[in-house]
C-alpha cells in the first residue's frame, strides 16, 4: 500500500428538509386545523479514528464527502425523516488543520474516538407550528437551514516510540530492516527511503516501534526535501536515534547540521533525548572506527555508540539504551494518566 501522509479533503452537512402546508382533512370534521409537520435535521459529518488505517491513500481517491439532506414534513404532523450521517475514518495520529494548513483544529491520537465535525442544518418548521390563538389556519411553512461546508487538511503524524534521523545514506533504512521484520527498500544511494517506515523491534521481551524517515538535508524545518512533512513523523517519539555515517568526511558536521535541522523545526525535537551512533563501522575496521568515535565525541561532548547494522556488531546495546528511555516515558505516561483519573473522580465527588 502506498504511503500518504497528507491530504485535503472537502466536507458538507446535509440540509434541513422544508416544513409542510396541511390541513387534517377527516369525514365528520370540518376545518380540522393545521396538521403540517417539520423537516427533517440534516446529516451531522463525524471524524472516526481507528487503528487498521496507518496512511491517507484513500483520499487521494475520494476528497468529497456529503451528508444526507433531511426530508421534508408532511401532514398528519409528521416530521420528516433526518439525513444520513457521514463519517470519514482516519488513522491514529491525525492531525486535522484548516484550510490556511496552519490552524490546527484537532488531534487525533486515541482509537475510537469520534469527533462531530460538521452540523447539519435543521429542519423547517410546518405550519402547525405557527398556529396560535389569533391565527388559527396558518399557511407559513419555513424551508430548512443549509448545511456547513468545509475545507480541512489531514496530516498524518506516524506514533512511534522512537524515531530514526539522519543524513541520507546513514544506513538508517539498513537499521530498521535489521531490528525488525519491516522492509523497506535499501539501497546504496541517498534518499532511497522516500516515506517513512515503521517495524516493531523486539530487545530482549520487551517491544517497541520504531520509525525511519526519509534522510534530512540542510534546510529541512523549511521544507527542503519535504522536510517539514518527515520531521513530523518523529514528533510524538519519546526518542531519537540519531544515525551518522562513520564513512563521511566531516562526521561532526554531518551531526550539527541534523541538530541544527530539529532545533530550527521545534515542536520539542531538539529536547528529546537522543542515542548518537556511528554507523557502517565495517567499512573502517576497528582501530579507525575507535578514531571516529573519539573525534565526534569529543568535538559534542556526548556519549557516541559505534555499530554495524549490516553485521549487528553494537546493535543490542544501542536497542537496551533505547529501550531504557522508552520504559521511562510510558511509566511518566502511565503516572500522568493515574493523576488525571484520580483527579476526576475527586471533582466528581
Amino acid at each position: 500500500m502506498k504511503f500518504l501522509d497528507e491530504a485535503k479533503i472537502y466536507l458538507e452537512s446535509g440540509k434541513g428538509g422544508p416544513g409542510c402546508v396541511a390541513f387534517r382533512r377527516e369525514k365528520y370534521i370540518d376545518m380540522g386545523g393545521p396538521d403540517g409537520g417539520n423537516g427533517g435535521r440534516g446529516g451531522h459529518v463525524y471524524l472516526e479514528v481507528v487503528d487498521n488505517l496507518n496512511t491517507l491513500i484513500d483520499f487521494r481517491y475520494t476528497q468529497h464527502f456529503r451528508a444526507g439532506p433531511g426530508m421534508h414534513g408532511s401532514g398528519a404532523n409528521r416530521t420528516g425523516k433526518d439525513g444520513k450521517d457521514i463519517t470519514v475514518k482516519v488513522p491514529v495520529g491525525t492531525v486535522v488543520l484548516d484550510e490556511d494548513k496552519e490552524t490546527e483544529l484537532f488531534d487525533l491520537v486515541t482509537p475510537g474516538e469520534r469527533i462531530l465535525l460538521l452540523k447539519g442544518g435543521d429542519g423547517g418548521f410546518g405550519n402547525a407550528h405557527y398556529k396560535s390563538s389569533t391565527n388559527r389556519a396558518p399557511r407559513k411553512a419555513t424551508p430548512g437551514w443549509p448545511g456547513e461546508e468545509r475545507a480541512v487538511w489531514l496530516r498524518l503524524k506516524l506514533i512511534a516510540d522512537a524515531g530514526i534521523v539522519g543524513l541520507p545514506n546513514a544506513g538508517k533504512s539498513t537499521f530498521l530492516s535489521v531490528v525488525s521484520r519491516a522492509k523497506p527498500k535499501i539501497a546504496d544511494y541517498p534518499f532511497t527511503t522516500l516515506a517513512p517506515n515503521l517495524g516493531v523491534v523486539r530487545s530482549h521481551e520487551n517491544e517497541f516501534v520504531l520509525a525511519d524517515i526519509p534522510g534530512l538535508i540542510e534546510g529541512a524545518h523549511e521544507g527542503h526535501g519535504l522536510g517539514t512533512r518527515f520531521l513530523g513523523h518523529v514528533e510524538r517519539t519519546r526518542v531519537l536515534l540519531h544515525l551518522i555515517d562513520a564513512t563521511a568526511d566531516d562526521i561532526v558536521a554531518d551531526y550539527k547540521t541534523i541538530r541544527a535541522e530539529l532545533k530550527a523545526y521545534g515542536h520539542g525535537l531538539a529536547k528529546k533525548p537522543e542515542i548518537i551512533v556511528l554507523n557502517k563501522i565495517d567499512a573502517l575496521g576497528p582501530e579507525l572506527a575507535e578514531d571516529q568515535q573519539k573525534i565526534l565525541s569529543k568535538a559534542i561532548r556526548k556519549k557516541v555508540h559505534i555499530i554495524s547494522a549490516v553485521s549487528r556488531e553494537g546493535v543490542d546495546k544501542v536497542l537496551e539504551e533505547l529501550w531504557t528511555h522508552i520504559a521511562k516515558g510510558r511509566a511518566k505516561d502511565k503516572a500522568a494518566l493515574a493523576l488525571t483519573a484520580a483527579n476526576e473522580v475527586v471533582f466528581e465527588e
